[in-house]
């Protein structure tokens, strides 16, 4: 019986329990899963947690302070802003926007970078020289100035905000999908499948790919932290999302000229895009620990 007890401890964990196992050991990043899930569900349930429009002004309430200020009041717990609206649920819709932001522009560049970053590994020759090269090019740009460029060519707005972020970002993934494949294809199971007449389609997309997910998945959650931080750039260039949009960005664009008198109007949003890049930033750290067999403890 005891040496049944002991062969069921020593028996070996399941892939998933082993990675929540690394992962559970960082505090910072069970604090950023946390946070993450919280923005998340905030933003999937803004329009029942909100207490009001995001857009609904009140003409007898301009720039109330929160509540634990002088002049403020429940009503508006965390004050307004210079129309009169609420800013706690500017904050909340909010969330749904720059989330929304953030995904879809990681799985975008993703989805490119992956597609370009496995041809190019798996090719190799000119084709892989082409593509390195423009993103090595990308690389050399400061990554704001070339965001303010394509959205000056293709017009403000948050789509052209997105699609440019999207472009900023992509070398990363490009890079880190072909290492990966370059990687992989000299293994032996790779020479193996060749061997038995694979085709180049079944053995990128079968064989190859499913072991470059790991660097990929933890590139991604440390990119939508960037895209976030991006986003709100060109929102506060005006660039990004236009007003009357709760996007954070374009909230600290409205409250430039408040910031001396109506400091939360700046801050509450500045303070938004602080913790939920701090979050992703976290989780995107804890999930490297846990992928990388060199760190784990």
């Amino acid at each position: 019986m005891a040496t049944g007890k002991r062969a069921e401890q020593q028996a070996p964990m399941g892939p998933l329990r082993e990675f929540w196992s690394y992962f559970s050991a960082n505090h910072g990043a069970l604090a950023g899963l946390a946070i993450v899930l919280l923005v998340l569900l905030m933003a999937l349930f803004a329009p029942l947690l909100a207490p009001y429009p995001p857009d609904l002004t009140n003409n007898a309430a301009f720039l109330k302070p929160p509540f634990w200020q002088a002049g403020g009041s429940m009503v508006y717990p965390l004050g307004t802003d210079a129309i009169g609206r609420d800013i706690l649920s500017r904050l909340i819709h909010g969330a749904r926007l720059s989330l929304v932001i953030g995904i879809a522009v990681v799985a975008l560049s993703v989805l490119a970078g992956t597609i370009l970053g496995l041809t190019a590994g798996y090719f190799r020759g000119v084709y892989e020289i082409a593509v390195m090269r423009l993103m090595d090019i990308i690389l050399t740009l400061p990554s704001l100035l070339l965001a303010i460029v394509i959205v000056a060519i293709l017009g403000p707005g948050m789509m052209n905000a997105m699609l440019a972020v999207a472009v900023v970002i992509l070398p990363h993934y490009v890079r880190i999908t072909r290492a990966a494949v370059i990687s992989e294809t000299s293994r032996d199971y790779v020479t193996a499948a060749r061997m038995h007449g694979t085709g180049h389609l079944r053995l990128m997309f079968r064989e190859v790919l499913p072991n470059c997910t790991a660097p990929l998945i933890v590139q991604a959650s440390l990119g939508i932290s960037t895209a976030i931080l991006d986003a709100a750039a060109l929102g506060f260039l005006g660039l990004g999302a236009q007003p009357p949009s709760p996007e954070w960005g374009t909230m600290l664009a409205d409250a430039r000229e408040f910031v001396l008198r109506a400091w939360w109007v700046v801050t509450l949003p500045g303070l938004m895009i602080f913790i939920t890049v701090l979050a992703f930033n976290l989780l995107g750290d804890g999930l490297r620990d846990a992928f990388d067999p060199k760190l784990k403890r």
